[in-house]
């Protein structure tokens, strides 16, 4: 275990038998690394269960700021879909598209944002059977907090410009693989 910086928590170092260490290229602790002994393979499997174990801890950072802002009728997922939803009013087809949901969960979803309050569902003008989504303004409260929140993380993770790059070649990275991996899904490999 290794202090988080000033903030005197305790966190992680390794998770699977790999620390950052193992990865020269991106630990903090050793800017000028030389290779591990021992190469690291990453396959498309430890990727996938790399990214679902980053999914579960971020839904865990947002329950536990959701927790703080005293929010308990909603949980991550649908305060990701809030965050999706953003400052525009959209149909719950372009909410699946933008947030690549499964219809069944999005409904189910919906369903509660609109029963807290978080959004309003309202009927389209051209077509009455579907529905246009916006935020109320306690869902864009709800988003404005956790954006907030979300500063100390973006200050942990990105202190320097090396880390903004770091930060930005993980995105690029994680881009390229969704492209890689729902191609492969609509069109086979």
């Amino acid at each position: 275990m290794q202090k988080l910086l000033h903030e005197g928590v305790e966190v992680e170092t390794s998770i699977d038998g790999f620390a950052a260490a193992d990865f020269p290229e991106i630990s903090a602790d050793n800017k000028k690394a030389k290779p591990a002994n021992h190469a690291v393979v990453v396959t498309h499997f430890e990727l996938a269960r790399m990214i679902e174990r980053v999914n579960r801890r971020f839904a865990g950072v947002l329950r536990n700021e959701m927790t703080k802002l005293g929010i308990e009728d909603v949980g991550p997922a649908q305060a990701m879909v809030l965050l999706a939803i953003g400052d525009v009013e959209l149909s719950v087809g372009e909410l699946l598209d933008r947030g690549h949901y499964v219809g069944s969960n999005i409904s189910y979803y919906l369903k509660q944002l609109a029963d807290g309050g978080y959004i309003d569902r309202v009927a389209s003008q051209r077509d009455k059977r579907s529905a246009r989504i916006r935020l109320t303004q306690k869902g864009e409260q709800l988003c404005a907090d956790l954006r907030n929140a979300g500063g100390t993380y973006n200050r942990l993770l990105a202190r320097d410009a090396e880390d903004l790059r770091n930060l930005e070649i993980a995105f690029q990275t994680l881009h390229r693989l969704e492209l890689v991996w729902g191609n492969a899904t609509r069109y086979g490999l």
